[in-house]
């Protein structure tokens, strides 16, 4: 069994990815925009300048960008969308497979061919429908309706679209991580937008300090207000949530950007935050959005059929409290 435990709404830690006082090892930090969200790396580079490390980082978002985002009408995945090609490139078949496997932990919860669901509930960066077909929608949505032959995308319909907006981040952050290991670091972190992968220690020689957000409804305050505080020397980290991307529509009620492809619904349950530790960030941000997908119920049930997943659920209480759910093999890594 986890532990749970509940306190209020204002608790508020203050969290630091890397401290201030010296080691022995000499740290770069390069910070700026990166697949248009926060990039904050800090790492023991050695034999390249902040600056050309930032160029490398640079192209690697060029590189990220140009093969599987969906706001850019001229990526591959835009054009695989169009069916304008079926050639895939090694980013899309490895996200495709990742995908396929996670979803199938998933039952039914986690499928990147949801994009045309997500579109036409407005997170695709176009309008929302105001009456979305979402009947007619589900009869192209669903994993076993596309594969990889060959290294072509084969769709059973060509109507079938991919959104790897639940993966692609992830395993971004991943690609980051190689590359400043290619610059010989031993000692890392990597944040794109709240994602981060990690080895070793921080300049202090301890291990890194990861916040976790108070996920209240609009928090855009990029680590004002933090929950909690995850330690981690190994690994990647990603961290769902509802409470920023979402909306309310004409009756007031809440439409949040996770969408349930059994149904084609919004998903808003009292699980408000899912944080996943795995071996790779690409992992905890399919795992992350497959367990808010399921909504609290069903995730806290799949958590206890995985006895090695590193979770951290913050769930909605009595009145303006938050509950949490740590799984046993996440918790050595919160902090008090």
């Amino acid at each position: 069994m986890g532990t749970r435990r509940v306190f209020g709404l204002v608790a508020v830690f203050v969290s630091v990815l890397s401290a201030s006082c010296e080691s022995g090892a000499d740290y770069t930090t390069v910070d700026g925009v990166m697949l248009g969200t926060t990039l904050h790396v800090v790492a023991d580079v050695r034999g390249v300048t902040p600056q050309e490390l930032y160029a490398a980082v640079m192209d690697l978002d060029r590189e990220a960008k140009s093969s599987m985002s969906i706001f850019d009408e001229g990526s591959l995945l835009s054009r695989l969308n169009r069916n304008e090609t079926d050639s895939v490139d090694r980013h899309i078949a490895f996200n495709l497979r990742l995908a396929d496997s996670i979803g199938a932990l998933s039952d039914g919860r986690y499928d990147v061919t949801v994009k045309p669901l997500v579109e036409a509930w407005g997170f695709a960066g176009k309008e929302a429908s105001a009456h979305p077909n979402i009947d007619s929608l589900l009869t192209f949505v669903g994993r076993d309706k596309v594969h990889i032959e060959n290294g072509r995308l084969v769709k059973a319909d060509p109507r079938v679209q991919l959104d790897f907006n639940s993966v692609a981040k992830g395993y971004t952050v991943d690609l980051l991580a190689a590359l400043v290991e290619r610059f010989g670091a031993e000692n890392y972190i990597v944040d794109i937008g709240g994602e981060v992968r990690c080895r070793g220690v921080n300049r202090q020689g301890n291990p890194w300090r990861i916040g976790v957000e108070t996920p209240f409804d609009g928090n855009m305050t990029d680590g004002e207000y933090l929950q909690r505080r995850i330690r981690l020397s190994e690994g990647g980290l990603a961290t769902s949530g509802n409470y920023r991307r979402y909306y309310l529509d004409a009756a007031g009620n809440k439409v949040a950007h996770t969408i349930d492809p059994r149904t084609g619904r919004s998903v808003v349950s009292r699980l408000l935050s899912v944080t996943v530790v795995a071996p790779t960030c690409a992992e905890a941000d399919a795992l992350g959005t497959m367990f808010l997908a399921m909504g609290a119920d069903d995730a806290l049930a799949a958590v206890g059929r995985m006895p090695d997943v590193r979770v951290y659920f913050i769930l909605a209480g009595a009145g303006d409290t938050y509950e949490e759910y740590v799984s046993p093999a996440m918790a050595p890594l919160l902090m008090e």
